[in-house]
């Protein structure tokens, strides 16, 4: 009852005149009684249904309503406390720890598929090893457009 008061576009959608006084709490309840009780809404909804067949808008025979849930606006979600990562070590990598990263970047090399490899690798192979390693499936991925916003993009 409360948007009614405050919200002037909710009022507006149903049907009742800014000059009109808000309806108690008591009548917008036994109104809601009365619809769920009768069948006008589902008739309603078939009436622009068939509407939207007969002009076009509606194809196919079957239709499906989205009727998903949402939270109601007027309290925000608890925040959970996230425990504060641990910082990342600063400076440059200890000489066994540069031995171990380079080697899981050789193997890592070694591991990849052909048309994933530098073109380096790629110079000494036949055309006919190259034309049957190459890639039958696409890979979609993410990158940033010229505006820095997330796009889907074909690999």
């Amino acid at each position: 009852m409360k948007r009614f008061d405050e919200d002037i576009a909710f009022k507006m959608n149903c049907g009742i005149l800014v000059s009109d006084n808000t309806p108690s709490e008591a009548s917008y309840s036994r109104l809601l009684t009365k619809l769920s009780e009768s069948t006008i809404l589902e008739e309603a909804q078939e009436k622009v249904v068939l509407q939207a067949i007969a002009e076009g808008f509606i194809i196919d025979d079957t239709v499906a309503i989205d009727a998903t849930h949402f939270e109601a606006r007027d309290q925000a979600p608890p925040k959970e406390e996230k425990p504060k990562p641990e910082p990342k070590k600063r400076g440059r990598k200890s000489n066994e720890e540069r031995e171990q990263w380079l080697i899981e970047q050789a193997e890592r090399e070694t591991n990849r598929p052909l048309f994933e490899k530098k073109i380096d690798a790629q110079l000494d192979v036949s055309f006919t090893e190259l034309r049957t390693e190459v890639p039958q499936e696409p890979k979609w991925g993410v990158k940033k457009n010229s505006e820095g916003k997330n796009v889907r993009a074909l690999f």
